[in-house]
Parts: C-alpha cells; sequence; structure tokens
C-alpha cells in the first residue's frame, strides 16, 4: 500500500527516474523564445570550450619547436578571442536559463494555487494548510533551480562530454577506448545512487513540509500561544520537526556526496591511467607531445563533466521528488464540481429552500450520519433559525446548502433547481455568509468588505458599511476605508470584525442570507449596534439564522429545533415555549443561568 505523509495526501512508491520532471516540460515548452536563447548560447560556450585543446597542440607541436613567436603570439590571441566568446556566451546561456527557471516556476505556482482554490473542503479536512503552502514554496524553489541552473548545467556537460569523447576518438582512438571503458563503471552507480538520493530528498522535503505547517500555526495563534505560556511546548515540537527534517536532509546529502566521491575516483583514475600510456607512447616516438596534450584536455573535459553530471543528477532527483509532491496536487480532483452541462437557476433569485430527505455523513466519519432524513421548506423572504445543542447539525445544513458537501441522500433545492445539478459558482453567488469566527484578510478596510466584488465603486463599499454600522469607527481610523488593520483583522475588535463581516455580505446583495452565530462572542454594546446590522440586512431576504443565544431569535418566522441531525420541534419562539419540550428546556437553562449571574451572591 501507498504510505501517507504527516497531513494525509498519499504518497506514492518513489519512482526510479525522472519521469515527475515530464511534468514541468509544458511549462518550459511556453517559453520557445527563451528556450532557443538558451540553447543558442549554450552551444556556442560548448564549441568555444572544445576549441581550447586544438589551438594548445599546435602551440607545443609547431610554436615551440620552430622557435617562431608570431606564429605562437597569433595562437594566444586566437585562445583571448575565444575566452571573450567563452564569457560572452555563458553570460547569456546563465540570462536566458535562469530566466527560464523563474518564468516555469511563477506558472507552476500560479497553476497550483488556482487548482487547491477549486478543491472541496472535504481535501482540508484531512491536509494541513501549512503543508500545502510549503509546497507552494519550498518545493518550487527547488524545481526553480533545476529548471533553470541545474538543468541547463546538465545539457552543458552532456554537450561536453560527448563533443570531448568525439574528439577524443578522433585524436587517439587507442588511448579513448580506455576512458571509454570507464564510463560503464561511473554511470551505473551514478543511477543506482540517484534513486537513494531521490527517495531520501523526498523524505526531507516531507519533513520540512511538516515543520512550516506546524510554524505556521503556531505563528498565527501566537496569542494563544502566549496567553498559556505554551512557547516551551511550541518551541520543542517545532524543534523535535526541524531535527528531522535535518536529519532526512543529512540522508540525502551523505548518499550524494558518496556518490560524488565513486565517480571522482574513478574519473580520477582513468585520467591517471590515461596519461601515464600517453607518456609511454611521447617516448616511443609514436605519438607527439602536442597530440597527448590535446588528448588530455579533453580527457580533463570529458571526465569533469561526468563528475558534474553525477552531482547535476543528485539535484535534478531531488527536483524530481519536489516536482512529484506538486503533482499530487495538481492530480487532486475536487469531490463537489459543477456538471457539465449546469441547469440554470431562475434569471429572477427568490431564495426558496427546500431541503428533501437529506442525510449526511462527513467523508471518514464512522459514525452515526451527522444528518438523517431532514426534510424542510423556507420560503422566499422568510427567516428561519436553527436551534439545538452542539453537534445538532445547524453548521452542516449551511455546509450543504452552499456545496461545500453533497448530501449522502436525500437533494436539497434552491428556487426549485436541485444544487448538484446547477452550476456552483452561480449557486454561491446567491448566498452571503455571516460566520461566527469572521475572516479578516491582510489588507485595507475596504479590500475586505469588497472581498468577492472587487469591482465594486468605493460609493458602493461606503453604502454597505453604512448599512452594517460600521461608518463611524472606519472613519474614525487613520486613513479610513484605506487603513491596513493587520494579518485577520487584529487591529480591530469582535464587533468591528463582525461589522465587516455583514457590510461584505451586504456588498454582495444575495437573495439568501446564512447567519451563524453572528452576535455570539459580542458584549452587550457591540451586539446591539450588530443585530441593528443584521435587521437591515435580512429584510427581503431569506435568511437561515444559527444561534445558541436564544434572545437573538424572538423575531423569527419559525424555528427549528435540531438533536442528533433530525428536526425533533418546529414553530414560533411563544409556540414552542408552551409546548414544553427541548427547546423549552434550552430557553430555561439560558434565562436561569443568565438571571443568576445577575444576582448577587451572599458573599458578595
Amino acid at each position: 500500500m501507498a504510505e501517507t505523509t504527516a497531513s494525509g495526501v498519499a504518497a506514492p512508491k518513489p519512482r526510479k527516474t525522472l519521469k515527475p520532471l515530464a511534468r514541468l516540460a509544458p511549462y518550459v515548452l511556453r517559453q520557445r523564445k527563451l528556450v532557443a536563447g538558451a540553447l543558442v548560447f549554450l552551444i556556442l560556450a560548448s564549441i568555444t570550450t572544445l576549441s581550447f585543446p586544438l589551438a594548445v597542440r599546435r602551440v607545443v607541436d609547431h610554436g615551440f619547436q620552430s622557435g617562431d613567436t608570431s606564429f605562437v603570439d597569433t595562437y594566444f590571441a586566437m585562445l583571448a578571442v575565444l575566452s571573450v566568446v567563452l564569457a560572452l556566451s555563458s553570460a547569456g546561456r546563465y540570462y536566458f536559463v535562469i530566466t527560464i527557471g523563474e518564468r516555469v516556476v511563477a506558472e507552476l505556482r500560479k497553476d497550483v494555487f488556482d487548482h487547491v482554490l477549486t478543491l472541496s473542503p472535504a481535501f482540508y479536512d484531512r491536509n494541513l494548510s501549512g503543508e500545502i503552502v510549503s509546497r507552494l514554496t519550498a518545493d518550487t524553489t527547488q524545481i526553480k533551480s533545476a529548471v533553470g541552473a541545474t538543468a541547463s548545467m546538465a545539457l552543458r556537460n552532456v554537450i561536453l562530454f560527448v563533443g570531448a569523447l568525439a574528439m577524443m576518438a578522433w585524436t587517439s582512438p587507442g588511448l579513448s577506448l580506455i576512458v571509454i571503458a570507464a564510463i560503464p563503471l561511473i554511470v551505473a552507480p551514478l543511477v543506482a545512487f540517484g534513486r537513494s538520493v531521490r527517495r531520501r530528498s523526498r523524505a526531507a522535503q516531507d519533513r520540512l513540509a511538516t515543520a512550516s505547517a506546524y510554524a505556521g500555526e503556531a505563528i498565527s495563534a501566537v496569542r494563544t500561544v502566549q496567553a498559556f505560556t505554551g512557547e516551551p511546548a511550541a518551541r520543542a515540537r517545532f524543534a523535535a520537526s526541524v531535527d528531522e527534517a535535518f536529519e532526512a536532509a543529512r540522508r540525502s546529502v551523505t548518499a550524494r556526496a558518496l556518490l560524488t566521491a565513486f565517480a571522482i575516483f574513478l574519473i580520477t583514475t582513468s585520467i591517471v591511467l590515461v596519461l601515464w600510456i600517453g607518456a609511454g607512447q611521447v617516448i616511443a616516438g609514436t605519438m607527439s607531445a602536442g597530440t597527448l596534450g590535446q588528448f588530455l584536455l579533453y580527457a580533463v573535459f570529458a571526465a569533469s563533466s561526468l563528475g558534474q553530471l553525477s552531482e547535476v543528477w543528485g539535484d535534478l532527483t531531488a527536483a524530481a521528488g519536489a516536482t512529484e509532491r506538486l503533482s499530487e496536487l495538481l492530480e487532486e480532483e475536487p469531490a463537489i464540481r459543477s456538471p457539465a452541462q449546469p441547469l440554470a437557476l431562475p434569471v429572477r433569485a427568490l431564495g426558496d429552500i427546500r431541503f428533501e430527505g437529506v442525510s449526511f455523513r462527513y467523508p471518514g466519519a464512522d459514525a452515526r450520519p451527522t444528518l438523517h432524513d431532514l426534510t424542510f421548506t423556507v420560503r422566499p423572504g422568510e427567516t428561519v433559525a436553527l436551534v439545538g445543542p452542539s453537534g445538532a447539525g445547524k453548521s452542516t445544513i449551511f455546509a450543504l446548502l452552499e456545496r461545500f458537501y453533497d448530501p449522502t441522500s436525500g437533494r436539497i433545492l434552491v428556487d426549485g433547481v436541485d444544487i448538484a445539478a446547477t452550476d456552483l459558482g452561480t449557486l454561491r453567488r446567491r448566498t452571503a455568509l455571516v460566520p461566527q469566527d469572521t475572516t479578516i484578510f491582510a489588507g485595507t478596510v475596504a479590500s475586505n468588505i469588497a472581498f468577492g466584488e472587487p469591482d465594486a465603486s468605493p460609493a458602493r463599499v461606503a453604502a454597505a458599511a453604512e448599512a452594517a454600522q460600521a461608518e463611524r469607527f472606519i472613519a474614525a481610523m487613520p486613513q479610513g476605508f484605506e487603513t491596513e488593520i493587520g494579518e485577520r483583522g487584529v487591529t480591530l475588535s469582535g464587533g468591528q470584525r463582525q461589522r465587516i463581516a455583514i457590510a461584505r455580505a451586504v456588498l454582495r446583495d444575495a437573495p439568501i442570507l446564512l447567519l451563524d452565530e453572528a452576535t455570539s462572542a459580542l458584549d452587550a454594546e457591540s451586539e446591539v449596534l450588530v443585530q441593528r446590522a443584521l435587521d437591515r440586512l435580512m429584510t427581503g431576504r431569506t435568511t437561515l439564522v444559527i444561534a445558541h443565544r436564544l434572545a437573538t431569535i424572538l423575531k423569527a418566522d419559525r424555528i427549528l429545533v435540531l438533536d442528533g441531525g433530525r428536526i425533533v420541534e418546529e414553530g414560533t419562539h411563544a409556540a414552542l415555549i408552551a409546548r414544553g419540550g427541548l427547546y423549552a428546556r434550552l430557553a430555561r437553562l439560558q434565562f436561569e443561568a443568565g438571571h443568576a449571574a445577575l444576582t448577587p451572591t451572599a458573599a458578595e
């Protein structure tokens, strides 16, 4: 069976080749002009390099023996020209290949991010967001190095190696056989060790992703960490993750070091052997000193190219592991998607909601269904409250209505259309959510209100803020709507964050409004302001309200009481109190608790 990573993503068995890198081919082929430029300069640099030994042979065999200094001067001038050409071509190669790497990684990051945004909440239920971010950063950085400098170096060394071998065979076929015989002894361990390097590199990336994921969680919740003096525990856990990543990386580096040492040993030995035999031929007069020098330089080129290929191979196998991890994200299919031929929702949105025999169990859950055979209707413009103990299924109803999940059985209709048969984006544009835990993004007040409606004019944003009772505190800010409010809105109070969320919902102007515990964590003054804003927002809209504080839903047209995933009671506040069932008991507990909190104790 395939192993799984710490985040739950299935980790396939390590492949034995660089095949994962083939996934990058379409990105590279999009940069045809850059690739063409890189190849031109790469070939020019390689040809220039291979020309140096020819000049050296001419100088040694003719210039030194004849004593003609002008001849020597001419050849050294040619060498100077070749040096300039080599320098310029190397600079051009570097520019083009690094630009290709940057461009490929930029496109890859965008594609991966675009794709993960389409994945269903079920994917995020089993994966750590920090690991996904790690793949977008650390893994793409590894790939950038491979696609740019490493791939260029690999191609350059391949060209030099093949060219040097050809020139060696032309210079001295006998000596070249010695070098060629050593090649299989070098390449075989290169491939074998490469498999080990790739497995170890993949393991190192996985460990690093785990450490990054935990760091992201701890930093985003640093106030909680500090409030509970959890710094030592957080420090120890992160240190353990980093140490695991280091050990995995160390094992990878060890494998690469052994590979490099073995390759260099064989290469050096073959050169020494060639030099020994060639020296004997020069002494015997069967080979000129210039020819031996030329052959030796080509042998050094071939050997150094092969030695660098051993290092490059390690980099490429590491990049293959990173590409494989990103490919897993790109290959992940969203569990929820629009049908191929979606049914159109009515042009005039009414906000009619119907649940018909809906049952639901969260993916991977072994317990009984969260919802069981749920049937109810919310008429256009009606306000319906969902009440019940924790775990009764209230938030699940919201998740199903926005189609974050599909029912296990039954169906949900909006304006008479099964939501599973309509376009996902169109459906969600007909709903506006005001959650209990308001999501505020790092940015300005205006950008947060206009989230989801980025083209909204400043006048519409201001009108939405006014409707949400937020214009006063926004006007008091240093730059008004353009004030930066920090990550997750840390500079705002709970009531201010809620009113920004309400303004966001006002601006969306959707026919269906979903309020999830929108006032549960507010003080009395903030609750009054937020409730006023909600009352204005609810006017003329179909509204579903989740509330544990029953005082906030006394005006609801109907109240649905859930328990164990079923509707056990239904009616108005007064009717349910008179019935004396679960709702009456919840109300009595809340109001008695509130009364007790206001009554002085004997000690006081």
